[in-house]
C-alpha cells in the first residue's frame, strides 16, 4: 500500500498541525478508496515487522476504549501518552472512541453488539458507530480531534468473528498499522466473548495517504525486505470482562504474549505525528 501511494498517489496541498506546532501547510501523497483483509485464524495477528512499532500503545488503548472512559489518567497515561494531545481543560477526550461506543449515544453499544451475536449468530446489525453527526465533521472550524475510524461492523460467518474496520482517513505511516493492531485486537477479544475463532479483518480507508514529511520514512519501509513471521496471539481467559474490570494485569499479559514473538526490522526515527 505504500508502495503503491509512493508511486501513483496524487499530490495535495493540506493545512496540518504537526504536534507541538502551530498548523502549517503540508503535502500529503493520497489514494482513495484503499482496502486489504487478512485472515487472522489463518495468517496471523496482523503486526507491523517492516519497523519496530510500540506494542504496549495500541494494547493499553484499546483496553481503555473497551473500558468506555474518555480520560487517559483513567488507566491509559501509564502507558502512553499518546491521546494527551487531544484533551480539553478538564483533561477529557471529548471524541474518546470508547466512550462513544459505551455511552455517547445513549446506548452501551458493545454490549448490545456482544448480546445481539451471542443470541443471533448469523445477524447483520451488529454495526458499531464511533461518528456523531451532531457534532463531528462538515465544518471548516478545525477541531482537535475527529474520529478516523468511525465505524466497524462485526459478523459471524461459517462459525468464525470478522471484522470490517471503516477509515475516513489514514496516516499510512503512523495511523494504519497501530489501527490495524488495535481493531484486530478487538476482533480477537470480541471473538473468545462470544466462544468463536477470529476470521478476517478487513480494513478500508477514504483517504489513504502519506505526508511529505515521511517520504524519506515511506522509502526506507519500500526498500526493505524480511520474512514473514507468523504471529499468534493468545489471549487469557475471559479478557473482555478482565479488561472492564480494570485489570492491568490482563493487558500485561497481552503485550508479554505479543513481544514475546514480535520480531521486527528496526524502527526508523524521527517519524513525526500530523493531525489534520
Amino acid at each position: 500500500m505504500v508502495r503503491r501511494i509512493m508511486t501513483d498517489g496524487i499530490d495535495e496541498v493540506n493545512k496540518s498541525k504537526q504536534a507541538g506546532s502551530e498548523r502549517a501547510t503540508y503535502i500529503t501523497r493520497a489514494i482513495p478508496g484503499m482496502h486489504f483483509s487478512i485472515d487472522i485464524e489463518k495468517d496471523g495477528f496482523p503486526l507491523l515487522t517492516l519497523r519496530k512499532i510500540p506494542i504496549k500503545v495500541f494494547v493499553a488503548e484499546q483496553a481503555w476504549f473497551i473500558m468506555g472512559s474518555r480520560k487517559p489518567e483513567d488507566f491509559l497515561r501509564e502507558y502512553t501518552k499518546i491521546w494527551d494531545a487531544f484533551t480539553n481543560p478538564g483533561d477529557v477526550v471529548t471524541v474518546a472512541y470508547g466512550y462513544r461506543w459505551r455511552k455517547h449515544f445513549g446506548r452501551d453499544q458493545l454490549k448490545l453488539l456482544i448480546d445481539l451475536l451471542r443470541a443471533e449468530p448469523g445477524s447483520r446489525h451488529g454495526v458499531i458507530v464511533t461518528w456523531d453527526p451532531a457534532q463531528d465533521g462538515l465544518s471548516l472550524q478545525k477541531k482537535k480531534n475527529v474520529p478516523c475510524p468511525y465505524t466497524f461492523t462485526v459478523n459471524i460467518i461459517g462459525g468464525r468473528l470478522h471484522l470490517h474496520n471503516i477509515v475516513r482517513s489514514n496516516d499510512m505511516l503512523l495511523g494504519a498499522p497501530h489501527d490495524v493492531a488495535g481493531f484486530a485486537l478487538l476482533q480477537c477479544i470480541l471473538a473468545q466473548e462470544l466462544g468463536v475463532k477470529p476470521g478476517i479483518y478487513s480494513h478500508s480507508i477514504s483517504n489513504a495517504h502519506i505526508y511529505d514529511t515521511h517520504f524519506d520514512a515511506a522509502k526506507e519501509i519500500m526498500n526493505r525486505k524480511n520474512e514473514h513471521k507468523t504471529v499468534v496471539l493468545e489471549l487469557p481467559e475471559k479478557t473482555y470482562e478482565k479488561i472492564e474490570s480494570r485489570d492491568a494485569g490482563v493487558v500485561k499479559a497481552i503485550i508479554d504474549n505479543l513481544m514475546s514473538q514480535y520480531q521486527p526490522l528496526e524502527a526508523i526515527a524521527g517519524i513525526k505525528i500530523v493531525a489534520y
